[in-house]
């Protein structure tokens, strides 16, 4: 990717948001949202707000920054609360969760827009979105949500670049995905699994890992970390550590996973089936 090339991208995706008359950003405090609503909220001012949305799935810390960055950018901020696991059929984590969980969170979001006399609602995907396995993309077409990033052709890769250049603090950010993506499919989510997961991620990260996945088989912990902080994963007095400590939220069996953190490692499974398959 070439400056040049990176350039016409952002510049087409500031064409994009300034043809917008206004505009309601699902904001989670992500890399690739926050971003979007500064962008947004440069080009169109006060005509842009961010709706974010708590809940079990939702890391405090996650909630916290957005708070954070709304008042220091003077963007109108509205939090709602939601309670995913009440949506009929998410407890179970079908396959297509993602796809559930994001209309009942999208349609909440027009609907506020729709309060605020706001037409457009936009989300952060990017276009690296569609190389991996997404059924909430499913949910923000049929909702008519648009998606900016990715009408401009940007990764995300290009998002850190472009967030650095603006002094975003999130250029940095560690990628995230909501707790629920720590579970594999068909293993039933409960809220006391999901404040297990948010704690022991929030340990590892207090520990100064930056790239942290825990996912929870049933009660046994698979730690995925980037291969440049293994050495330390296995620390003799860290490892131990870790592994009191995550007994102590519940874990019975403690993992690392030689394969290192990977985005979307929950879907492999997935692809392994469809593989099978084929050989039918």
């Amino acid at each position: 990717m070439t400056e040049t090339q990176l350039k016409s991208k952002e510049k087409k995706l500031r064409k994009y948001l300034n043809e917008i008359k206004n505009l309601a950003v699902a904001f989670s405090s992500g890399v690739d949202s926050t971003y979007l609503l500064k962008v947004a909220s440069d080009i169109l001012g006060r005509r842009v707000i961010a709706v974010t949305a708590t809940s079990c799935f939702f890391p405090k810390r996650e909630l916290d920054e957005a708070i954070n960055f709304c008042k220091v950018q003077n963007i109108k901020h509205i939090i709602i609360k939601t309670e995913q696991l009440n949506i009929e059929g998410i407890s179970q984590n079908p396959k297509n969760r993602c796809y559930l969980c994001k209309k009942e969170l999208l349609t909440k979001i027009k609907k506020i827009a729709a309060e605020n006399n706001i037409k457009n609602v936009a989300e952060g995907s990017n276009i690296d979105d569609e190389s991996d396995y997404r059924p909430g993309l499913i949910a923000v077409k049929e909702l008519n949500v648009i998606s900016p990033l990715k009408y401009a052709g940007l990764t995300k890769n290009d998002i850190r670049i472009l967030s650095r250049e603006i002094g975003l603090p999130t250029g940095e950010k560690p990628s995230f995905a909501c707790l629920a993506s720590r579970f594999p499919y068909g293993e039933a989510i409960t809220k006391e699994k999901l404040e297990m997961v948010d704690k022991a991620e929030q340990f590892l990260i207090d520990l100064g890992f930056k790239q942290v996945r825990v996912r929870i088989h049933n009660l046994m912990a698979r730690i995925e970390v980037e291969f440049s902080e293994f050495d330390k994963l296995v620390q003799k007095n860290i490892r131990e550590h870790i592994v009191k400590t995550f007994k102590n939220y519940g874990f019975t069996y403690i993992s690392a996973d030689l394969q290192g953190y990977r985005t979307g490692s929950m879907n492999e499974i997935l692809k392994c089936t469809q593989d099978n398959n084929s050989d039918l």
